[in-house]
Protein backbone atom coordinates (compact mmCIF):
# COMPACT_ATOMS: atom_id res chain seq x y z
CA UNK A 1 0.00 0.00 0.00
CA UNK A 2 1.10 3.75 -1.01
CA UNK A 3 -0.74 7.09 0.45
CA UNK A 4 -0.49 9.32 -2.19
CA UNK A 5 -1.30 13.33 -1.36
CA UNK A 6 -2.23 15.40 -4.17
CA UNK A 7 -1.70 18.91 -3.27
CA UNK A 8 -1.85 22.35 -5.27
CA UNK A 9 -1.15 25.91 -4.46
CA UNK A 10 -2.73 29.27 -5.54
CA UNK A 11 -2.21 32.89 -5.18
CA UNK A 12 -4.74 34.66 -2.90
CA UNK A 13 -5.36 38.22 -3.60
CA UNK A 14 -6.60 40.91 -1.09
CA UNK A 15 -8.41 42.22 -3.61
CA UNK A 16 -9.15 42.94 -7.28
CA UNK A 17 -7.01 45.94 -7.57
CA UNK A 18 -4.17 44.11 -6.44
CA UNK A 19 -4.15 41.88 -9.82
CA UNK A 20 -2.18 42.61 -12.91
CA UNK A 21 -4.30 45.02 -15.23
CA UNK A 22 -5.46 41.78 -17.90
CA UNK A 23 -6.37 39.34 -14.88
CA UNK A 24 -8.07 42.61 -13.16
CA UNK A 25 -10.09 43.66 -16.60
CA UNK A 26 -10.87 39.95 -16.97
CA UNK A 27 -12.46 39.64 -13.48
CA UNK A 28 -14.45 42.92 -13.94
CA UNK A 29 -15.94 41.29 -17.59
CA UNK A 30 -16.77 38.54 -15.19
CA UNK A 31 -18.87 40.52 -12.59
CA UNK A 32 -20.58 42.45 -15.31
CA UNK A 33 -21.33 39.07 -16.86
CA UNK A 34 -22.99 38.02 -13.78
CA UNK A 35 -25.79 40.43 -15.26
CA UNK A 36 -26.77 38.63 -18.37
CA UNK A 37 -27.49 35.20 -16.06
CA UNK A 38 -30.89 33.71 -15.61
CA UNK A 39 -31.54 32.76 -12.46
CA UNK A 40 -34.97 33.28 -11.29
CA UNK A 41 -34.88 30.46 -9.06
CA UNK A 42 -31.37 30.40 -7.12
CA UNK A 43 -31.09 33.98 -7.50
CA UNK A 44 -27.32 32.65 -7.29
CA UNK A 45 -26.04 34.88 -10.66
CA UNK A 46 -22.77 33.20 -12.08
CA UNK A 47 -20.73 35.28 -14.69
CA UNK A 48 -17.76 33.61 -16.89
CA UNK A 49 -15.33 35.87 -18.62
CA UNK A 50 -12.76 33.75 -21.06
CA UNK A 51 -9.24 35.29 -22.33
CA UNK A 52 -8.71 34.11 -25.61
CA UNK A 53 -5.22 34.20 -27.78
CA UNK A 54 -6.46 36.78 -29.97
CA UNK A 55 -7.12 39.13 -27.67
CA UNK A 56 -11.24 38.93 -27.42
CA UNK A 57 -13.26 38.37 -24.13
CA UNK A 58 -16.05 36.19 -24.70
CA UNK A 59 -18.58 36.32 -21.45
CA UNK A 60 -21.63 34.03 -20.72
CA UNK A 61 -23.81 34.49 -17.79
CA UNK A 62 -25.21 30.76 -15.86
CA UNK A 63 -29.26 29.98 -17.70
CA UNK A 64 -31.17 27.82 -15.10
CA UNK A 65 -34.31 26.04 -16.37
CA UNK A 66 -37.92 25.18 -14.62
CA UNK A 67 -37.02 21.90 -15.26
CA UNK A 68 -33.81 21.12 -13.28
CA UNK A 69 -30.84 20.15 -13.60
CA UNK A 70 -31.16 21.25 -17.79
CA UNK A 71 -29.63 24.84 -16.84
CA UNK A 72 -26.07 25.27 -17.89
CA UNK A 73 -23.36 27.34 -15.94
CA UNK A 74 -21.63 30.35 -16.66
CA UNK A 75 -18.54 29.05 -17.54
CA UNK A 76 -19.98 26.21 -19.60
CA UNK A 77 -21.93 29.08 -22.08
CA UNK A 78 -18.85 31.17 -22.19
CA UNK A 79 -17.05 27.52 -23.81
CA UNK A 80 -19.79 27.09 -26.12
CA UNK A 81 -19.28 30.47 -27.45
CA UNK A 82 -15.83 29.82 -27.67
CA UNK A 83 -16.38 26.49 -29.46
CA UNK A 84 -18.84 27.84 -32.14
CA UNK A 85 -17.68 31.41 -33.16
CA UNK A 86 -13.57 30.94 -32.08
CA UNK A 87 -12.82 27.45 -32.88
CA UNK A 88 -9.34 28.26 -33.67
CA UNK A 89 -8.54 30.32 -30.54
CA UNK A 90 -7.13 29.05 -27.21
CA UNK A 91 -8.34 29.96 -24.26
CA UNK A 92 -5.79 31.85 -22.28
CA UNK A 93 -7.46 32.46 -18.91
CA UNK A 94 -11.03 32.61 -17.20
CA UNK A 95 -12.48 34.42 -14.91
CA UNK A 96 -15.30 33.43 -12.40
CA UNK A 97 -17.67 35.65 -10.23
CA UNK A 98 -21.55 35.78 -8.74
CA UNK A 99 -23.89 37.87 -7.10
CA UNK A 100 -25.90 36.25 -4.64
CA UNK A 101 -29.15 38.07 -4.59
CA UNK A 102 -29.96 36.43 -0.99
CA UNK A 103 -26.52 36.77 0.16
CA UNK A 104 -22.97 38.07 0.34
CA UNK A 105 -21.25 37.45 -2.60
CA UNK A 106 -18.01 38.65 -0.99
CA UNK A 107 -15.37 35.77 -1.67
CA UNK A 108 -14.24 33.49 -4.78
CA UNK A 109 -16.25 30.81 -5.68
CA UNK A 110 -14.70 27.74 -8.19
CA UNK A 111 -16.97 25.87 -10.70
CA UNK A 112 -18.52 22.96 -10.30
CA UNK A 113 -17.74 19.22 -11.33
CA UNK A 114 -18.81 20.09 -14.63
CA UNK A 115 -16.86 22.60 -15.17
CA UNK A 116 -14.03 21.43 -14.00
CA UNK A 117 -14.36 18.51 -16.61
CA UNK A 118 -15.01 21.06 -18.86
CA UNK A 119 -12.14 22.84 -18.63
CA UNK A 120 -9.61 20.16 -17.91
CA UNK A 121 -10.74 18.64 -21.25
CA UNK A 122 -10.49 21.87 -22.97
CA UNK A 123 -6.78 22.21 -21.60
CA UNK A 124 -6.07 18.81 -23.16
CA UNK A 125 -7.27 19.54 -26.17
CA UNK A 126 -5.61 22.98 -26.67
CA UNK A 127 -2.30 21.71 -25.58
CA UNK A 128 -2.27 24.93 -23.15
CA UNK A 129 -3.01 25.76 -19.42
CA UNK A 130 -6.23 28.18 -18.78
CA UNK A 131 -5.34 30.29 -15.78
CA UNK A 132 -8.33 30.73 -13.34
CA UNK A 133 -9.18 34.08 -12.04
CA UNK A 134 -11.85 33.51 -9.22
CA UNK A 135 -13.96 36.02 -7.31
CA UNK A 136 -17.01 37.57 -6.15
CA UNK A 137 -18.30 40.86 -6.28
CA UNK A 138 -15.44 42.26 -4.09
CA UNK A 139 -13.23 40.67 -1.31
CA UNK A 140 -10.68 38.39 -2.12
CA UNK A 141 -9.18 36.58 -5.27
CA UNK A 142 -7.81 33.72 -6.07
CA UNK A 143 -6.11 32.93 -9.56
CA UNK A 144 -4.66 29.50 -10.01
CA UNK A 145 -2.08 28.61 -12.51
CA UNK A 146 -3.99 25.72 -14.39
CA UNK A 147 -7.75 24.56 -14.46
CA UNK A 148 -7.05 21.12 -14.18
CA UNK A 149 -5.49 21.59 -10.99
CA UNK A 150 -9.15 21.47 -9.48
CA UNK A 151 -9.96 18.31 -11.21
CA UNK A 152 -6.67 15.56 -9.82
CA UNK A 153 -7.76 12.23 -11.32
CA UNK A 154 -9.76 13.55 -13.81
CA UNK A 155 -11.17 11.08 -16.32
CA UNK A 156 -10.16 12.00 -19.76
CA UNK A 157 -10.04 10.49 -23.41
CA UNK A 158 -6.59 8.74 -22.56
CA UNK A 159 -9.04 7.03 -20.28
CA UNK A 160 -11.18 5.61 -23.26
CA UNK A 161 -8.59 3.95 -24.93
CA UNK A 162 -8.43 0.21 -25.69
CA UNK A 163 -5.56 -1.30 -23.84
CA UNK A 164 -2.42 -2.78 -26.24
Amino acid sequence: MEKVVHLFSFVKYDGIDSLNPRDNALLQQARKATSLAYAPYSKFHVGAALQLSNGIIVSGGNQENASFPAGLCAERVALATVSSQYPECKIEAIAVSYNNKTGASERPVSPCGICRQSLAEWEQKQHFLIKLVLGGMSGEVYVIESASLLLPLAFTAGDMKKGG
